[in-house]
């Protein structure tokens, strides 16, 4: 009875697949819900409660560098809302420091604060909320650009999908995203990423309605959701470039009521965004300071390793690096070459078997960020293309085309044939992988999405141990925030901060240097991130002191001093 339900009323396929859909659909649900303050709060996301509370880093780091000995809460209330910082504050604070992301999720995330608290499970339990709305989004993108027929004249035999191809389609694309373990990961952050994936989805399909309804309204509608869009990530931007792309392609270059119309709605909404992009425009050596990181250059095959690894966290993702064991990396490099077979096939698949107006939308959706992000990276140098949250419209793109592929396959072949038992397999495996992977996720304090605190948390466990310890550094501030969420309330630290976002290093630079330290304390920890070495270096210079290291990680060390 429930099946006949709900094959009626949602259009779901009429096989034992409508059971396995909803059941996928539920463990998505489940998998963004659970277990939310589980994972550090890294170096990005204490950045988000920084803005909300309407602080610079500079601020902080001109105050700590004044103090002595500090305790926990004197870090933790630079995390919380204070009255007297206001909303204009929060946006001031990402005008001065991170102009590259825009204000609409802060902003939505300090009214969220402020009704719900600055908790860990509150700050992410926006983002998981939020993450949801994707479901409903792409299914509807699945109906507006799959649902009229679908027929090519091809030379290449193949099942042509009815007219209600769009209905298995966006169940098995709703599906396929449920238990992603990308898109997963990123509805567990506290940062904007999942809302611009649902910005991507609304805005996508809003346009293909625009096209479709041809009134004023509808291409309204998509001016407002293509707006929003800008105003949660600047990379809207190629999105938009693609539907530009895709319009005048489709419509042949000619200039009718349809491309007149886009273009009247793409201008409202870049006109929309105007003030955002004077702040970006005055602010460009900020945002070039800030983002140095990802022009750092790259060896064609390292980041070949990375496309690589990257592309297939989209599917399953057991945080494999590139230089895990070789058993290992052999496994990931056999999983990915499988998975570049099958998602190649789809783009072929999709290419012969609909018209232009659906495959031309989905190269546009791949090929745009990918070629802006991929052409850099191999002409001047940079890494923008290995970060996968940069990347989320072709990953879209490609879960589209794979979930036609497959709806394709299992709703136009016989029950009996061994074609069908093939892709029911390919179904299965992708959805036990992406199950297992999600799992894994849910459970982990820890992931390659944290690189910059994976060692953390062993860190902080090790200082903990301490009866009365002290914590002397000289890291950047946002390591001594991820800290507080981490260490003890009792602990004390004697700090020197850098600054990541603002300019003041080379203002405040002060030779290293250890404190008088009270016999109260019984352990001296001097707590360092590998990539700046001078300030350890410095320390041993001082002859009155013994340093040993006890432990060290991929970015972070832990040293403990003791007297002569």
């Amino acid at each position: 009875m429930l099946k006949n339900q709900l094959t009626q009323k949602w259009g779901l396929p009429k096989t034992w697949l409508s059971f396995l859909l909803v059941t996928i659909l539920i463990l998505g649900i489940f998998f963004r819900l659970t277990n939310l303050e589980g994972k550090v709060y890294w170096f990005d996301e204490t950045f988000t409660s920084l803005r909300i509370s309407g602080y610079t880093e500079a601020e902080l780091v001109q105050h700590f560098q004044q103090t002595q000995i500090i305790g926990i809460q004197d870090l933790q209330k630079y995390q919380y809302l204070k009255p007297e910082r206001s909303l204009v504050d929060t946006i001031k604070s990402l005008s001065l420091e991170d102009p590259q992301h825009p204000p609409l999720y802060y902003i939505i995330a300090r009214f969220w604060a402020q009704w719900f608290g600055t908790s860990v499970t509150a700050m992410r339990s926006l983002s998981a909320l939020i993450s949801l709305l994707a479901f409903p989004s792409i299914y509807w993108l699945c109906r507006e650009l799959f649902n009229p027929p679908l027929t090519k004249t091809s030379h290449h035999p193949s099942p042509a999908p009815s007219a209600t191809s769009a209905t298995p389609v966006g169940w098995v694309a709703t599906a396929i995203i449920a238990v992603s373990p990308f898109h997963l990961l990123y509805a567990q952050e506290a940062r904007e990423y999942s809302l611009w994936t649902v910005t991507i989805l609304l805005s996508s399909a809003t346009l293909l309605r625009a096209i479709r309804l041809k009134t004023q309204v509808s291409w309204g509608i998509y001016a407002v959701t293509l707006a929003i869009s800008f105003y949660t990530f600047l990379f809207s931007g190629l999105v938009a470039i693609g539907h530009g792309i895709y319009i005048i392609t489709l419509e042949r270059y000619r200039l009718n009521k349809t491309t007149i119309a886009y273009q009247i709605a793409s201008l409202l909404a870049i006109i929309t965004f105007i003030p955002w992009l004077l702040v970006v425009a005055t602010n460009l050596h900020q945002i070039h300071n800030v983002t140095e990181w990802a022009t750092r250059k790259q060896t064609l095959l390292q980041l070949v390793l990375r496309w690589g690894i990257a592309f297939s966290r989209i599917f399953i993702d057991f945080n494999i690096s590139p230089t895990a064991p070789l058993l290992h990396t052999l496994t990931l490099g056999s999983i990915i070459l499988i998975l570049l077979f099958f998602v190649g096939y789809s783009l072929y698949f999709l290419f012969v078997n609909t018209p232009k107006r659906i495959w031309l939308f989905i190269f546009t959706l791949i090929g745009v960020t990918a070629i802006v992000l991929i052409l850099p990276d191999l002409v001047v140098g940079g890494k923008r293309s290995t970060m996968p949250r940069y990347l989320i419209p072709f990953y879209l793109g490609i879960q589209l085309c794979f979930a036609y592929l497959i709806a394709t396959k299992l709703s136009h072949i016989s029950i009996k044939s061994n074609q069908y038992k093939l892709w029911n397999f390919v179904l299965i495996a992708v959805v036990s992988m992406g199950v297992f992977s999600c799992t894994m996720i849910s459970q982990a304090e820890v992931w390659w999405t944290k690189i910059l605190n994976i060692d953390t948390p062993k860190i902080a466990d090790i200082i903990d141990r301490s009866p009365h310890p002290l914590v002397i550094s000289d890291a950047q501030m946002p390591y001594f925030l991820t800290l507080s969420y981490l260490l003890d309330p009792k602990i004390k630290l004697t700090i020197q901060p850098k600054c990541y976002t603002c300019n003041l290093n080379s203002q405040l630079a002060v030779k290293p240097y250890i404190p008088q330290i009270s016999d109260g304390f019984t352990e001296i920890f001097l707590y360092q991130y590998t990539s700046s070495k001078k300030w350890i270096d410095e320390l041993k210079k001082q002859t009155n002191y013994q340093i040993e290291l006890v432990y060290t990680g991929s970015e972070e060390q832990l040293w403990k001093l003791d007297k002569n």
